[in-house]
């Protein structure tokens, strides 16, 4: 079964944002909570562990995976950013938006979308999921939990353990979570597209 930890949602333990952590960089997955659902994520360079989450989601290989990054300097790292998404990125990060952008050569192949060669990105409001990044250092891979007969994301620990806990290494429990993935925007070709709209309004974009 899962490791549960319980992790203060403002003030997040140091001492088990380390054991979470850890559990990404020995190549686990996790279940933690951002500012919209709680996510499952792994370390984006682990083949292995990237394969275990696109079978508990049921995910092809057009879809698009999503970095979360602790902030703007990490985006321009793996994503290429106009002028004017840059604006866009930063009057809206960090927030409940993910932005899907053209991929960097840091990006793994496998990550990216096959045809498109493209990447989510997003910057979570949420001190725990800040606190994680944080402590590994780099982004994550990330995916909202939400299972593949559902229509909402999981959002309760009691359902995310009855059926995760024996699909991922670690789950955290912090407190309540919404149920509305993040707003999703593309940005690939400087226009905003709204693909997906979720918590993050999406007016500023239509």
């Amino acid at each position: 079964m899962a490791q549960l930890l319980e992790i203060h949602p403002v003030d997040p333990e140091p001492r088990l944002i380390r054991q979470a952590a850890d559990a990404l960089q020995q190549g686990g997955v996790i279940v933690y909570p951002t500012d919209s659902t709680y996510a499952l994520a792994c370390h984006m360079g682990d083949k292995t562990a990237l394969e275990k989450v696109r079978r508990i989601r049921q995910l092809g290989d057009k879809h698009n995976m999503t970095l979360m990054c602790s902030d703007l300097s990490a985006i321009a790292t793996y994503a290429k950013v106009s002028n004017s998404a840059y604006r866009l990125l930063k009057a809206y990060t960090p927030g409940p938006y993910t932005f899907i952008l053209a991929a960097t050569a840091e990006v793994p192949r496998r990550l990216m979308h096959p045809k498109r060669k493209t990447i989510g990105l997003r910057i979570p409001d949420h001190p725990v999921a800040q606190a994680l990044l944080a402590a590994v250092g780099e982004p994550i891979l990330s995916t909202s939990l939400i299972l593949p007969d559902d229509d909402q994301p999981l959002s309760e620990i009691y359902d995310i353990e009855d059926k995760l806990g024996k699909l991922v290494d670690l789950i955290i429990e912090s407190g309540a979570c919404g149920i509305e993935p993040s707003t999703v925007i593309d940005l690939v070709d400087g226009v905003p597209v709204v693909v997906r709209v979720g918590k993050g309004d999406p007016e500023p974009f239509a």
